[in-house]
Order: C-alpha cells, then sequence, then structure tokens
C-alpha cells in the first residue's frame, strides 16, 4: 500500500493486464497461423525498430533501459521481439528447407536476423533475456537440421560475446558472484533469495494457505514478480508447487503432441518453439527461485507481475492452440468422392470430379 498508494492498487492492475492476455489469447486462437507467414518479417523488424528506440526514449529503471512509455502504459519490447524472431525464423526455416545447410544462403542470413535482435537486447542490459533468445535461436536451428558444424562455430562465437558483456555490466557480475558463494552467505546481496527459500520452507508439505503469506506481506521485495514462485510454495507447500510445475509440464507434452501431429513445417516448427519458450522460461524461473540457477530477470509465464510478458506469452499459446485445432489430432470426416458413372464403361482410371 505504501509503494501503490492503494491496497488494491496492484491487484486491479494485474486484474486488466489479465483481461488484455485473455483478448491476446482469443485472437492467436482465432486466426489461422499460416497467415502469420506474410508478416514475419515486418514483424521483427518492427521489434528491432522498437529496440532501437528504447535506447533514445526508454525508461531507465534499475540501471536498464528496457521499456518504452505510453502515457500510463507501458512495452517491454524484448517480451515482442523474441517472439517475432521465433515466427520469423520458423518462416525462413520453413521456406528455405534444405538449403539452411548451406552457410551462405541459408545459416547466415538466419544469424544476422538472431544477432539483431538478441544484441540490442544485450545492450539494454538484459542478459537474461538476450541470454535465452540466443539459446532457443540454436535450438529451433538444431531441430530444422542445420549442420552441426555451423552451430558449434555460432555457439563458441556466442560465449566469449556474453562473457565480456557480464564482464562490463557490473549487476551481471554481482549475480554471478552472489550465486557462486550463496550456499555459505546471507548477505544483502543474497537478501531476495533466502527469503524466497525461507518462504518455501514456511510452507512445507501443505502450506500455509492462499493469501497467508508472510514472506510476501513483510520480508520478499517485489514478491508479485520474478520471485512469485516462492509465495505459492509459502502458501500452496509442497504439494501444491508440485501440482503448479505439473501444469507446465502438461504445456510442454500437449505442445510437443501438437508439434509432432502438425499438418506442415511451418506450424510444427512453430509449435515446438512456442512450448520451448513457455517451459524453459518456467523452467529457469523456477531454478533460480530455488537458488539452483543464477539470478535473472526472466518471469514466472503467466504468473508473474507484468503484463508485456503476459499479452504476448498468451498470444503465442493462442497460436499453439489455433495450430493444435489444424492437426491430425481433430481429423474431421472423410471427404467422399463422386465417381462418374462412365468410370466403369471405360478402360481409364476413376474420374473423380470435385
Amino acid at each position: 500500500m505504501q509503494k501503490w498508494g492503494e491496497s488494491n492498487r496492484l491487484l486491479n492492475l494485474h486484474a486488466l493486464k489479465v483481461l488484455l492476455g485473455l483478448v491476446a489469447l482469443f485472437v492467436g486462437m482465432t486466426i489461422d497461423y499460416k497467415m502469420y507467414k506474410k508478416f514475419t518479417k515486418p514483424a521483427v523488424i518492427l521489434a528491432i525498430a522498437f529496440l532501437a528506440v528504447t535506447f533514445v526514449l526508454g525508461g531507465e529503471v534499475k540501471g536498464a533501459t528496457r521499456w518504452l512509455r505510453f502515457g500510463g502504459l507501458s512495452l517491454q519490447p524484448s517480451e515482442f521481439a523474441k517472439f517475432a524472431l521465433l515466427f520469423h525464423l520458423c518462416t525462413l526455416i520453413s521456406t528455405k528447407g534444405d538449403a539452411i545447410k548451406d552457410f551462405k544462403k541459408g545459416f547466415l542470413p538466419m544469424m544476422i536476423w538472431i544477432g539483431s535482435v538478441a544484441g540490442l537486447v544485450l545492450l539494454q542490459p538484459n542478459f537474461s533475456t538476450g541470454s535465452m533468445i540466443i539459446l532457443i535461436s540454436l535450438v529451433m536451428l538444431f531441430i530444422s537440421r542445420a549442420r552441426f558444424t555451423h552451430l558449434l562455430g555460432t555457439f563458441a562465437a556466442s560465449i566469449p560475446l556474453l562473457v565480456v558483456v557480464a564482464l562490463t555490466r557490473p549487476h551481471v557480475m554481482q549475480r554471478i558472484h552472489s550465486f557462486i558463494d550463496g550456499s555459505s552467505s546471507g548477505g544483502t546481496k543474497n537478501y531476495q533469495l533466502w527469503q524466497g527459500i525461507i518462504g518455501f520452507g514456511n510452507g512445507g508439505l501443505f502450506g500455509v494457505g492462499p493469501g497467508a503469506s508472510k514472506q510476501r506481506d513483510f520480508f520478499l521485495p517485489e514478491s508479485y514478480g520474478d520471485f512469485v514462485f516462492s509465495i505459492v510454495g509459502e502458501e500452496y507447500g509442497f504439494i501444491g508447487t508440485m501440482f503448479f510445475l505439473a501444469l507446465f509440464l502438461l504445456i510442454m507434452l500437449r505442445g510437443f503432441k501438437i508439434a509432432k501431429s502438425a499438418r506442415d513445417e511451418f506450424g510444427r516448427l512453430l509449435a515446438i518453439g512456442i512450448t520451448s519458450v513457455v517451459t524453459l522460461y518456467a523452467l529457469v524461473n523456477a531454478g533460480v527461485t530455488l537458488g539452483v540457477l543464477p539470478t535473472t530477470g526472466l518471469p514466472m509465464p503467466f504468473v508473474s507481475y507484468g503484463g508485456s510478458s503476459l499479452l504476448f506469452t498468451s498470444f503465442a499459446v493462442g497460436v499453439l492452440l489455433n495450430i493444435s485445432a489444424q492437426t491430425d489430432m481433430h481429423p474431421r470426416a472423410p471427404k467422399v468422392e463422386p465417381v462418374s458413372s462412365l468410370s466403369a464403361f471405360t478402360e481409364d482410371k476413376t474420374v473423380k470430379v470435385y
């Protein structure tokens, strides 16, 4: 209440964002996913433009310039950019086919798009999102049968770049150092992590009950953000936490099943990519909250407070559901082919009338 001015301010804002997310989900479900192939290039160009404009007009929060302000609204362009890039990569891969194995004609053009988006995100600085963009992009190229030597060379070249970015960003190095000595130090650098872990401990097996979290109200800073998973653990306990993670496991299994049954290469790649983004973000966020991974700024999909992540992730899952509606998992009645009555009296093959 001290931060927002009124007790229901945060709830009202989040409720509005959830409503917008449901609208985005419905839009993604309604539009035929194959239509996006015509617009992925303009979309990724627009995303790059947004990222570039962010450096000039973006609002700075905690030393990072990641948001564009439009009156009372804000947009995090990196959330739009990661999905725009994913959609465009799926378009390029499905169009180029085996040409992806050719370095100049197939592989290099894709790396230019990946490098442009990831590079601008890393410069914000947003090390975690930039790294995830690179990782997911390389995974997409790997499953698309790009040459292993090209992928290995790209990965090897990315490591020094990421190291340089980390060394020149004090907050990144601080998080790495805190993670390394975190098991033996509970100092101020690890305060949020330790409070999150205490929340899991308080929850025990069955939790303290919905709305009864003490960490959320008194000890854990910005508990509604990247560390919201620890509040789930405190209020719903180990049982609730396992059920929560099982939902993301279900999304992963269902998403890959949709990909396997997709009727075209673009749909297959898009289903794999969207499923990978949602499940990897959930896995990394859970790992950070539990202290098994260095602290990042990656949100828990659908749960962490933040409109940009909720909006674009909801839209992407809507697209995944649209792919599902058009897959072989939902077979239609077989089409009856009428046969000409003259076919029985001719030596030619059956004549089909369409």
